[in-house]
């Protein structure tokens, strides 16, 4: 099986990272490692957040979502909570024009064939605004750091930190071995990418230049060590700014309004789009400065 960077991640022949046991223990050690992403490197937070927890752009990596279109259908692929066992998994919700929305596993027999038969036509930014997808959730204070996914679930209309990408800081303050949670958000964000490819990875990444986050360098160490390629780093893409109604339904964190929310975002016939919300679209990081960094690190 072909094998890409130092982590030697293992790839199919379409390039896309494969799904299995293998990998994930790769993905996890990789968010531990502080060789090439260290202290300040590792971006914003608090005393502890880094002690047992993924770097910076992974809360933000497994808050975006994937669409699809097949004939008049839209999918919405996310990372979605299950209530009764509180974990994680990767879902395909289908709206089929005159029939209920449903939501399936992604990798159940419905969800594969789902994505099978689609098209990809590109992908959206994870909230930090609004709801969490974990709605139920009573954390106790200290298994995260000092969070609790609950107090980051807002309204729609709040102007406050919340949202599936503040969800997803809390969820991956802890991917040791033993961390029942994370270690299903990393399972469900690799069999994510093992069925999009790595855009979805590099693309997502891009959305933040600031120096506070690193995400310019986290993306760098992410081609370093094989999670993406350096193809799909340099996607030629510009982001298009989600409609202000929009992005209320995304806030929603409920796949059901995402996936009928979608329908009416002007989708490229051509070419992959990128929705990002209006409020950090100034931050998207162009193509001409990943191949500045890319080359400064040896990796063109």
């Amino acid at each position: 099986m072909p094998t890409r960077g130092t982590s030697k991640f293992e790839t199919e022949q379409n390039g896309h990272l494969s799904f299995n046991d293998s990998n994930l223990e790769k993905l996890r050690k990789m968010c531990l490692d502080r060789t090439i992403i260290k202290d300040k490197d590792l971006g914003p937070g608090d005393p502890g957040d880094f002690d047992l927890g993924a770097w910076h752009v992974l809360c933000h990596l497994a808050g975006g979502a994937a669409v699809y279109k097949n004939a008049g259908s839209y999918l919405w692929v996310e990372i979605s909570h299950v209530p009764f066992t509180d974990i994680y998994t990767a879902t395909v919700t289908v709206d089929v024009n005159k029939e209920p929305v449903s939501t399936f596993p992604l990798l159940s027999p419905e969800g594969k064939a789902l994505l099978q038969k689609a098209e990809l036509i590109g992908f959206v930014e994870g909230s930090s605004l609004g709801h969490i997808s974990a709605r139920d959730s009573k954390d106790v204070l200290g298994r995260f750091n000092q969070y609790t996914r609950q107090e980051f679930d807002m309204d729609e209309k709040s102007d406050k930190e919340g949202g599936r990408v503040w969800e997803h800081w809390v969820t991956l303050r802890d991917v040791t071995p033993n961390a029942s949670i994370g270690l299903t958000v990393l399972r469900s964000y690799l069999s994510m990418v093992s069925f999009c490819g790595g855009r979805l990875v590099s693309i997502v990444a891009r959305g933040r230049i600031t120096k506070d986050y690193n995400h310019t360098g986290q993306l760098v160490a992410l081609v370093k060590y094989g999670f993406v390629s350096s193809d799909d780093a340099l996607i030629e893409i510009t982001p298009k700014p989600l409609p202000k109604k929009i992005e209320k339904l995304i806030y929603s964190a409920d796949p059901r309004i995402c996936v009928s929310a979608v329908k009416d975002l002007p989708w490229d016939e051509n070419n992959l789009s990128y929705f990002m919300f209006e409020r950090k679209i100034k931050d998207w990081n162009p193509a001409d400065n990943v191949k500045t960094d890319l080359k400064k690190a040896k990796l063109l």
